[in-house]
């Protein structure tokens, strides 16, 4: 059996800040909730990939908070919802897809953000590892949350500040 590790991150810190452990019966929409159960404080926008996208995670979301802007980007082969409420985002968004393509979506949204968490993932494997050693499920989500505190406290402890530099030609 596989395990898939759900991670929020707070996009600004690099912090992760909610986490769940699933097997391969769970898909990712339905992590949505228990992630944002786990968040305290108010939370502004929930990003996330393609995966995610479909009515199940915007009323997720817009059952938690209707303020939370989400930035998904719809399937290829989305169509509007023409509905009010929380599909209303997304039509939003595949308006403006539809209209001005799918990068400009995404400098508008800050779709490029989302890279900042896809890092944390692989930092998440380089230094706690690619695979859990624990046998059984209990033992397993304890080693992942362990696993998210340890690379959390490391986090916390320094972060290397990234500045591009200008290329000087001589």
């Amino acid at each position: 059996k596989w395990r898939k590790l759900h991670l929020a991150v707070d996009a600004g810190t690099g912090m992760i800040v909610a986490q769940t452990l699933t097997d391969q019966d769970g898909d990712d929409p339905s992590q949505v909730g228990p992630l944002l159960d786990q968040i305290n404080g108010q939370i502004a926008q929930v990003m996330a990939d393609g995966a995610y996208d479909g009515a199940p995670t915007y009323q997720t979301i817009a059952a938690h908070d209707e303020d939370i802007e989400v930035v998904i980007p719809p399937r290829s082969t989305a169509v509007p919802s023409g509905e009010a409420g929380p599909l209303a985002q997304r039509d939003r968004h595949l308006e403006m897809i539809t209209q001005q393509w799918r990068l400009a979506w995404q400098e508008a949204t800050g779709y490029g953000q989302r890279s900042l968490v896809e890092t944390t993932m692989g930092r998440y494997k380089a230094l706690i590892g690619p695979r859990l050693h624990a046998r059984g499920f209990p033992a397993q989500q304890t080693e992942a949350a362990i696993g998210v505190a340890v690379l959390n406290r490391m986090l916390a402890s320094g972060r290397p500040e990234s500045v591009r530099c200008k290329r000087v030609s001589a």
